[in-house]
């Protein structure tokens, strides 16, 4: 009787765990790009209904003026291969407010005006990795410093356009991946730990949020891994992590986290487009772009 007792609560506990693990999407495969230079982020221009992709062409730290940005449409050919190049090094996160083109470069912020292609500069003297770019409901733009020490600056959205170390510490765990709300910038970390050989680290990133007003920091994942993109879907948020190379699912009511999507080392900065659920996947190392469509998934 106890044998058949256990047996039936390990069943329950596996079915507790299987249905929570499951996922309300299933993912389809639309296109895949190849043709670019270390691309390491992609976003939509919905307005002109076109993909812009950050091109680093060489070493990430390297202030060679090699980097560039491609133009690419949405059913997944390459417009432009040099959309822009003009002053750019190492471009890595992207994010657009109100016809501007952001871009994190090194130690600056990149704004380039979309329809003259005009290019302007905030430097950032003492950055030394700056990696993804988020913008609020205000126009204010955050960048993230991963690598060198830990750090969050903000760009403010108008006036003088002050750029300051809005957020700064080891609890940040080497900040990458990010996503503005109207109340919190929620942030996908590296680790900490790093071995500058290897970019490992002995302790895991995880998903944390920091309230825009306060700045307060609040942890709402468990250690995940040496995390990258991270773009926000209608009940979640999906995820990469650049080293193991695997697309990511974390479920905001469960607060859970499953693995979605095998891929390659160096899966960067996703970006997804809610209108038509589609994630597009950047390839660092293999030089390609990849297109999913989330459908619905139905369990029965």
């Amino acid at each position: 009787m106890k044998k058949q007792f256990y047996t039936l609560l390990l069943v329950l506990i596996v079915s507790i765990v299987q249905a929570q693990n499951k996922l309300p999407f299933q993912l389809v495969k639309q296109w895949e790009l190849a043709g670019f230079s270390n691309p390491e982020s992609v976003v939509l221009d919905a307005e002109n209904n076109v993909l812009y992709v950050s091109n680093v062409n060489g070493t990430p730290t390297d202030k060679d003026s090699n980097g560039y940005i491609s133009k690419v449409s949405l059913e997944g050919k390459i417009l432009e291969q040099k959309w822009v190049s003009e002053g750019l090094n190492a471009p890595k996160g992207l994010a657009i407010y109100k016809g501007k083109l952001y871009a994190a470069d090194i130690d600056k912020i990149v704004e380039i005006d979309i329809k003259s292609r005009r290019v302007s500069t905030h430097e950032i003297p003492d950055a030394t990795f700056l990696n993804d770019v988020s913008i609020d409901k205000k126009g204010n733009v955050y960048v993230s410093n991963t690598f060198g020490f830990s750090s969050i600056y903000k760009l403010q959205a108008s006036g003088n356009r002050k750029i300051e170390k809005w957020i700064e510490g080891d609890q940040l765990y080497m900040p990458n991946g990010m996503y503005a709300t109207s109340k919190h910038l929620y942030v996908a970390a590296w680790g900490n730990g790093l071995n500058s050989n290897t970019y490992e680290t002995k302790e895991q990133g995880f998903l944390y949020r920091i309230d825009l007003k306060s700045r307060n920091v609040e942890i709402i994942s468990k250690p995940i891994g040496n995390l990258d993109g991270l773009s926000q879907t209608l009940h979640g948020f999906l995820l990469t992590d650049w080293l193991k190379g695997e697309l990511l699912y974390y479920s905001t009511q469960q607060g859970t986290v499953t693995s979605v999507l095998d891929l390659p080392k160096g899966s960067a900065d996703t970006y997804f487009d809610k209108n038509s659920k589609t994630i597009y996947i950047p390839l660092m190392m293999d030089n390609k772009i990849m297109s999913y469509q989330l459908k619905k998934m139905i369990y029965r």
